[in-house]
């Protein structure tokens, strides 16, 4: 028997210090050594202000000339993007360890999330999966959510957390939301 155990979470913004208390206590008893490597997806900038500009129609139909403003810098907004995104890995990174738990690293992911996530687990050989969300109960309903998209990927566990809930509020929750997976 190996003595780590690798834990991967993809996860949707920064852990509470709530997400990484349970998520270290689902691994407490294990004799390994639980090895955590969280994935934090980054915002593509130019697929955000084309959604936006999408939103809105032609320029013309809904808002006054003067308030679009066509020298946005995209390159500017995907360097802020990134600066946040490092800042909310960080800030998870901390918050797992400052849970107990001893080896964590965190990695930026820039591609579809589940293919850097199934990427990852083949790269490590990991033992469980955990994809901590908020709900979304559209995606979630039509199976089109990372979280099942993963199970249909993976021969590995994989465990569905929303974010900054408790497990008996998960277990209350809505039918296929919450603690799912095991």
């Amino acid at each position: 028997m190996s003595d780590d155990y690798d834990v991967v979470l993809l996860i949707e913004q920064p852990l509470s210090a709530l997400d990484a208390q349970q998520v270290r206590s689902l691994h407490e008893e294990l004799p390994e050594t639980v090895r955590y490597h969280l994935l934090l997806p980054v915002d593509d900038a130019a697929v955000r202000v084309e959604s936006a500009m999408g939103a809105l129609g032609s320029p013309g139909d809904l808002l006054p000339t003067g308030l679009i403003q066509p020298e946005l810098d995209v390159e500017e907004l995907q360097d802020e993007l990134v600066t946040q995104a490092r800042k909310a890995l960080q800030d998870s990174v901390t918050a797992l360890q400052d849970a107990g738990a001893a080896t964590v690293q965190g990695e930026l992911v820039s591609v579809d999330p589940v293919d850097g996530l199934v990427a990852k687990v083949g790269e490590l050989g990991a033992a469980e999966v955990i994809v901590m969300t908020s709900s979304h109960v559209v995606s979630e309903f039509f199976h089109l959510d990372w979280t099942s998209r993963a199970r249909r990927k993976l021969g590995v566990p994989v465990l569905h957390l929303l974010e900054a809930e408790t497990f008996d509020e998960q277990a209350e929750g809505y039918g296929e939301e919450g603690v799912t997976g095991l």
